[in-house]
């Protein structure tokens, strides 16, 4: 789950645009501007709901309303606001961005793919919304498991229908900004599947013209599970980024204890 905040942070001050000359292989991954995001608050709000045995939707609402300037689209806007808190049949990748904790936690495939439904089904209860948060927490699953990469291509590919086989260096010149689950999702798994490391995952999705903080988030989720670790110094980025200062002038912990939360 770290590995999704960290991809969150990384990919947050170009969601929209990279600046002139920008290398995705120079850039310093963890600058000054960087921030957390939407992608960040849901991710902690999935575990905040699995470890308080809270709904989904009571977890997204809470949190939603804590941190309200956390970037969410429209439609998320919405839904927090509506007491009745229907779904909105939607088809975005907001329901895939949060869902890594159920991938890490659940110790079985049944119910990795069980919650992860119940997650999306909320708000995005679109088919798409609902494969896109599915297809993340299994993949996520198996790349905790110890899946190769060969096995988890072959899987997601087969379950889900995704195209996992184009290349990066294909997609560059035609990628564009998009917030479907079924063209985020499979961006975010072949940016993991064309990566030696955490790092290189993270640049991968820095190289490519997309919803750099949400592809960011899943693909880092997927790099963490395989590999391990992300390779940097995890509780020194997450107290730079994640503690801020509420109304009051007091530091607000919550986002930075529940990351840390074992």
């Amino acid at each position: 789950m770290i590995g999704a905040i960290l991809g969150d942070i990384a990919g947050s001050r170009f969601e929209f645009s990279k600046p002139k000359g920008f290398h995705p292989h120079k850039v310093d991954l963890f600058a000054d501007d960087c921030f957390f995001t939407d992608d960040t608050v849901m991710t902690i709000a999935t575990k905040y709901a699995i470890l308080c045995e809270y709904s989904y939707r009571v977890a997204y609402t809470e949190l939603g309303k804590r941190y309200p300037s956390a970037g969410y689209g429209t439609m998320f806007k919405k839904w927090l606001n509506d007491p009745s808190h229907k779904p909105y049949n939607s088809y975005g990748n907001g329901s895939a961005m949060r869902v890594s904790y159920i991938g890490e936690y659940f110790p079985t495939l049944e119910q990795v793919r069980e919650e992860a439904v119940k997650s999306a089904s909320c708000t995005h209860n679109h088919p798409q919304g609902i494969k896109g948060a599915e297809a993340t927490a299994v993949a996520v699953y198996l790349c905790k498991k110890g899946s190769s990469k060969k096995e988890l291509h072959s899987y997601i590919k087969k379950q889900y229908g995704y195209d996992l086989d184009t290349p990066l260096f294909l997609r560059r010149p035609f990628s564009k900004f998009d917030i479907r689950c079924e063209k985020t999702v499979p961006l975010a798994i072949r940016c993991f599947l064309e990566s030696s490391d955490w790092e290189s995952c993270i640049r991968n999705v820095l190289g490519i013209t997309c919803d750099t903080d949400t592809v960011g988030c899943i693909a880092g989720a997927l790099a963490e599970a395989y590999y391990g670790s992300t390779g940097f110094d995890n509780e020194k980025l997450l107290r730079k980024y994640l503690v801020k200062k509420d109304s009051q002038g007091r530091e607000d912990m919550f986002l930075l204890n529940w990351s840390l939360m074992e």
